[in-house]
């Protein structure tokens, strides 16, 4: 079974388009991407950090609708 890594920004984004996630959009403070009809705020930071990457896949798969654990993840 896989850990929960740190990761990058930019890596971030490449995965979520993988998991259908389209665009990397302008708003007012933050940049986002859709899926469907829902709109994910994407925070600017370089790194993400476990508990941070941990909430926003929370996030992610309230909006997919489907579990992604550690190992999933890390072979997106």
């Amino acid at each position: 079974m896989s850990r929960w890594n740190p990761c990058k920004r930019s890596e971030f984004v490449k995965r979520l388009r993988r998991l259908g996630f389209s665009g990397l959009y302008s708003g007012a403070k933050h940049q986002f991407m859709t899926y469907e009809q829902h709109r994910l705020t994407i925070p600017s930071n370089a790194e993400y950090s476990v508990p941070q990457l941990r909430l926003m896949l929370r996030e992610v798969e309230q909006i997919t609708g489907r579990k992604i654990d550690a190992d999933e993840w890390n072979n997106l």
